[in-house]
This record gives structure tokens, sequence and C-alpha cells, in this order.
């Protein structure tokens, strides 16, 4: 079952990981959906391609980076960060280029809505808890007892869920501002 035919009739921000093409199955479906791809998984991505010895320096200057307050300072942090390290970690460097307009979607909003936004691990939060419940078992009788499991693991895992998100009204008018009248 797809969002759309499960009643999905727009979405304004998506948070998604570096999945090829998740970003075009969702601009397909949903065309005005901004969408946002996980600063914290392109860190992982290009932390994995960095030598020991300079890990420390270049996740120092990637966090500057992804945490200047406008875009145009994140795009002269990018290249301060190419003349660095550009000519030893060039594949890093175009990994960031090539996903830029989706790694930057974020600067757009306030930056209460960028907390929310810039990152999937409280999706990835909630699919440990769906498969702490689910993994004790490799077979499931029936269709209908996978949906039965998956559903009281919901529910346990939305027990937690009883925070309000801080400064919601704020977001909520930012938000109201920016997708008007899709809200």
């Amino acid at each position: 079952m797809s969002l759309r035919t499960g009643g999905v009739q727009d979405i304004l921000i998506m948070s998604v990981d570096n999945l090829k093409g998740f970003s075009e199955a969702i601009s397909s479906v949903f065309s005005k959906t901004e969408i946002q791809k996980c600063i914290v998984h392109q860190i992982r991505n290009s932390i994995r391609h960095i030598s020991y010895k300079d890990v420390r320096e270049f996740a120092s200057d990637l966090k500057e980076m992804y945490n200047a307050p406008t875009l145009e300072q994140v795009e002269n942090r990018l290249d301060a960060l190419e003349e660095k390290c550009g000519k030893k970690y060039m594949a890093v460097i175009n990994s960031w280029r090539s996903n830029w307009n989706e790694l930057t979607t974020y600067f757009k909003y306030d930056t209460k809505i960028r907390k929310l936004i810039y990152t999937t691990n409280p999706i990835e939060s909630l699919n440990r808890q769906l498969r702490k419940y689910t993994k004790t078992k490799s077979l499931y009788p029936t269709d209908e007892a996978l949906m039965k499991s998956i559903y009281l693991s919901l529910k346990e895992a939305t027990r937690k869920w009883t925070g309000r998100i801080p400064g919601w009204g704020e977001i909520y008018s930012q938000l109201s501002i920016y997708f008007e009248g899709r809200i």
C-alpha cells in the first residue's frame, strides 16, 4: 500500500536517507514535497571514507558547515573544506556537492523547524522499536499475525511520545506561512 492510497494527500517536507531513487519516487507522487536528505547519514557516509587520523578534524569542519546560520555561509564552508581537503578526499566533497540541493533544504526555515527535519534519526528509532518486537520471530503464520505484532509494537512505542515539541505553536505558525493553503 502506498501513502497516496493510504489517504495521504500532501507531504510538506520529507526527511529521507540517501537511498538511490527515494527522492525521485517521493517527487513523482507528491510533486510539491520539499526533500531534506539526512545530514547525519551524509556525515556517517563521509566519515567512512576519511582516514582515521583525519576524522576528528574533518568531522569538526563538517560540524561547522552544517551548523552555519545561513546557506551562503554553508556554501563558503564547503568551498573552504574542498580547498583544505579536496585533493585527498574529493569523492567525499563530490558526494556533498551532488546531494547539495537536498542537503540544504532545511536552510529555508527557522532553526526550530531545522531541528525537526535535518535528520531521520527519530524514524530510525521507531524502526528499531519495531525490530525489537518482531526480531524474535522469523516466521509469522499469517500476514495478519505480522500486522498484529507490528500494531502492538507501535502501540508500545507511542507510549514514549508523550512530550510536546518545544515551541510547536510557533513552528506551526511558520509552517502555515511557508506552506500557505496546504496545512
